[in-house]
């Protein structure tokens, strides 16, 4: 399984993109604590979300299990707060969103939320809970785009594993759009697996195909 496929359950449901991200402030050196305390909005959002979502998986572990339902309305309602979904779904259309419409890029951007959730939110309960998250930096994007928060993830016993996340300001807050595993971004990912379908279908009719499951979005 490659890292961006691992990292993409969190990224559903927190847009956190990490097969199991733990705050554990404070355990972590003095050093990371105060790189902590000075980071920004966006990277203090990252890691208090981090820490809620794996609160809530342990403490929900076993419902999660036996309720299938209940997991997928937690990930559900986590994704919608922190995932610009619109703004996400132009970035994976690219060329293709030129002159779409709202509406048919809303569409899209449900389909392929959807389709990404059936297909791995289930692996949120592997995760192991035992690791820690260090923020690098936070940069401001090109353009006034929004900022990229750099991050480290930290396992026990190898190698700490890069990630970063592109957060823009949506309706009053902060919110993710994209998320970049060792530099394999989550949005080219799936823009370089569609533009094949979009080349040769409406953006509507690949949505519902993705809807339906005719076709997946698959992080490989």
């Amino acid at each position: 399984m490659t890292l961006i496929r691992r990292a993409l359950p969190l990224a559903l449901a927190a847009a956190l993109s990490l097969p199991a991200i733990a705050f554990a402030q404070q355990a972590a050196p003095a050093t990371a604590q105060a790189a902590n305390a000075q980071a920004g909005a966006p990277s203090r959002l990252v890691l208090a979300n981090s820490e809620r979502v794996l609160k809530t998986l342990e403490s929900r572990r076993a419902e999660f299990t036996r309720d299938r339902a209940a997991l997928q309305r937690f990930i559900t309602g986590e994704f919608d707060t922190m995932f610009d979904r619109d703004y996400a779904a132009r970035q994976v259309l690219g060329r293709h969103a030129r002159g779409a419409s709202d509406a048919d890029v809303k569409i899209f951007g449900d389909a392929l939320a959807e389709n990404l959730m059936r297909r791995y939110g289930s692996s949120l309960l592997d995760f192991n809970t035992q690791l820690r998250v260090r923020i690098k930096s936070e940069t401001p994007l090109p353009r006034g785009l929004g900022v990229r928060v750099s991050s480290e993830l930290l396992r026990s016993g190898g190698e700490p594993i890069p990630v970063d996340y592109l957060m823009r300001q949506s309706g009053g807050g902060w919110k993710v759009f994209d998320v970049m595993v060792e530099g394999v971004s989550f949005v080219r990912t799936f823009r370089d697996q569609f533009d094949p379908q979009l080349q040769r279908k409406s953006i509507p009719e690949v949505a519902r195909e993705l809807r339906s499951g005719q076709i997946q979005a698959t992080a490989e």
